[in-house]
């Protein structure tokens, strides 16, 4: 069971469960901070039933105008986003959900809203290795279980295929950054891949790039479309998808008990700590913005997978 479940604008769960402050909030804060509100947040989320929560989102937020990312990341500085994202994905996992790093290889430059329009980047490699792409490496070392492609064209690496569909960019996180783990497209209902490549490409093309699972959120028709030609493909082409989907259930397996410290929801000590972090990292004297703590040190080694 998945959930997308970031803070701020992106949240499925709300009152009474805790209504957590966007991820540019921890940004700005040490990632003791960003620790503390993954572990929480990941809490609340298994004691739902919940196994895989789609966050962090480790974009970088280098374009003022984007209408889509903005306050979702965790900050416009590529070694922020990746010093958060680790801490976020480590005591996410280290409570036992599974985290997803989102959206491969970078969302955060874009002037277009992909679920609306195909947006477009004419970055090179040398931009991307030293902006979009460090977070995903970082992810990638933190262990993370799983990452989410991004519906953007990247014409210098393929000219007619955007991320979730080009096997020459998924190729850059399965063979340049060494991920074996579970990738997940985004929606293929949204606008940027549906008003432009039919339902085989977005289902079995995307399987052909290096997708494992296809995310269809709405359609009930699609989603059995999508279901018929899976069932039909090729044996070859579904069985490294099968694979990493049965290591990822393997390795993510819901813990018998939750360990909360108390009953809710409403959590009492979850809410203080979400009010906490949404006061200015300058305003609380309790914080130190440039904490130079390394992530792996604030996990209970017991906790870690």
């Amino acid at each position: 069971m998945a959930v997308d479940q970031e803070g701020g604008r992106v949240q499925r769960l709300r009152d009474p469960w805790t209504e957590w402050p966007p991820m540019r909030a921890l940004g700005s804060r040490s990632v003791a901070d960003t620790a503390r509100f993954a572990a929480a947040m990941a809490l609340e989320l298994l004691d739902c039933g919940f196994d895989l929560d789609f966050a962090p989102v480790v974009d970088v937020d280098s374009n003022p105008d984007n209408p889509v990312i903005g306050d979702r990341s965790f900050a416009r500085d590529a070694a922020r986003v990746s010093a958060h994202a680790t801490a976020f994905i480590q005591a996410m996992q280290g409570k036992g959900l599974a985290a997803c790093a989102k959206h491969f290889p970078g969302h955060g430059d874009t002037d277009l809203d992909s679920h609306l329009a195909l947006p477009r980047l004419d970055h090179g490699r040398e931009r991307l290795d030293r902006v979009e792409l460090p977070p995903f490496r970082a992810a990638v070392e933190a262990g993370v279980a799983s990452v989410m492609t991004a519906h953007v064209l990247y014409p210098r690496l393929d000219p007619k295929r955007p991320a979730t569909l080009s096997p020459e960019v998924m190729g850059v996180l399965r063979d340049e950054l060494g991920y074996d783990g579970l990738v997940l497209s985004d929606d293929i209902e949204m606008r940027a891949v549906a008003d432009h490549f039919s339902v085989e490409a977005r289902s079995l093309g995307a399987l052909r790039a290096g997708v494992d699972v296809i995310l269809a959120c709405s359609a009930a028709d699609l989603r059995e479309e999508v279901i018929a030609k899976l069932e039909a493909a090729p044996d070859a082409l579904v069985e490294d998808a099968l694979r990493r989907v049965v290591a990822f259930k393997a390795r993510f397996q819901a813990p018998a008990v939750v360990p909360l410290s108390e009953l809710g929801p409403p959590f009492a000590s979850h809410r203080a700590l979400a009010e906490s972090l949404r006061v200015p990292a300058s305003e609380d004297p309790g914080t130190d913005p440039a904490d130079p703590a390394d992530p792996a040190d604030l996990i209970d080694p017991t906790e870690r997978d």
